[in-house]
């Protein structure tokens, strides 16, 4: 399991001109699943998410996680992260996990966080096409496996 976070002033993400999750200060976690990926992936992905520190301390060093931090989260069901890049000019995803592996995974991620940081989780919609808008705040984006 992958997650690109970025640190964000905002984001929000809309289907069809539906706006169907925003937040403030926070981080937008884009998350893609592999195959191998189960309940294991998803509690340290999750504890992840909400303890990576990546927020500024009093110190204005990078020293608080998300939770710590106040911020809100929006996760975002994201095949693509997990794309085979490595030859030729056109991704390959026999990397992903097919959507029935995945959503159900997705969804256990999100009821994970949901119960961690019970008022600062928004999502998308698995499987749509979503239009992400964001104002990156660093900018400060990392790469997580769990």
């Amino acid at each position: 399991m992958l997650a690109l976070i970025q640190r964000v002033s905002h984001a929000s993400v809309r289907v069809d001109d539906e706006l169907l999750g925003g937040i403030g200060p926070g981080l937008l976690a884009l998350v893609g699943i592999e195959p191998a990926d189960g309940e294991a992936q998803v509690e340290r992905m999750a504890q992840r998410l909400l303890g990576y520190r990546v927020f500024a301390d009093a110190q204005g060093r990078m020293n608080l996680g998300l939770a710590d931090s106040g911020g809100q989260l929006l996760l975002v069901s994201q095949f693509t992260l997990v794309a085979d890049t490595a030859s030729g000019m056109r991704p390959g995803f026999s990397t992903a996990a097919p959507p029935e592996q995945a959503e159900p995974l997705f969804n256990q991620l999100l009821d994970s966080c949901t119960r961690l940081l019970p008022a600062g989780v928004e999502t998308g919609r698995f499987g749509a096409h979503m239009v992400a808008s964001l104002a990156n705040d660093g900018p400060v984006t990392f790469l997580l496996r769990a």
